[in-house]
């Protein structure tokens, strides 16, 4: 029943999904109109429901409430005609936090000082050059903390854990932890971290 309820409400929200945006081309809307789709977490184990049905999160680890990318990994789906050029894609790790000052810059006013976030309206406009990147991504859940600086990303899922060090670029499955390899990297991330959670 689980996974028949998931596959239902897959369907219907791809449908209602369908309706909004023939109803925005209908009236003539369709090219003033930005649209995202997207998800603040990864699949859930929750109320019944295994994050593994459907494959959810591929070849991803964890899912919601990890800080491993099969919990804070997702896509984003950005639709705009005239705007944005369909088929595109790109792989900038952005985060939440660039909502706000990519929503400011769309709307033609300044994006508050004290932010955390980047605009990402040259991504979505293809002008990825003129991207500016965060020169890391801290996240931290409980006693979860993990950190991303480039391709590289730390995860300590509690403070008697042992670190775990991963190289997304190779390993989107974060099932090599390469730590004992590399400590001066750790230490260097782990300092960031500590940095980050002040």
């Amino acid at each position: 029943d689980t996974k028949k309820g998931a596959a239902a409400m897959i369907t219907h929200m791809d449908n209602d999904v369908g309706k909004l945006i023939a109803l925005l081309e209908e009236l003539q809307l369709d090219k003033d109109t930005l649209v995202f789709f997207t998800s603040d977490n990864g699949p859930h184990s929750e109320g019944g429901h295994k994050h593994e049905t459907f494959n959810s999160n591929g070849p991803l680890r964890g899912y919601k409430r990890d800080l491993y990318e099969g919990g804070i990994r997702v896509p984003t789906i950005a639709f705009w005609p005239g705007k944005i050029a369909a088929g595109g894609s790109s792989s900038e790790p952005l985060a939440f936090w660039d909502w706000l000052p990519t929503a400011c810059e769309l709307a033609g006013i300044n994006s508050p000082e004290e932010t955390d976030g980047v605009s990402f309206v040259p991504t979505l406009l293809g002008q990825e050059s003129k991207q500016a990147s965060h020169p890391y991504l801290f996240w931290k859940y409980g006693k979860k903390q993990a950190l991303r600086r480039t391709n590289w990303k730390l995860v300590i899922n509690n403070p008697e854990a042992s670190p775990e060090l991963y190289d997304l670029r190779t390993d989107i499955g974060e099932t090599s932890n390469l730590a004992k390899d590399n400590p001066n990297l750790v230490a260097e991330l782990h300092q960031l971290i500590k940095e980050a959670s002040r």
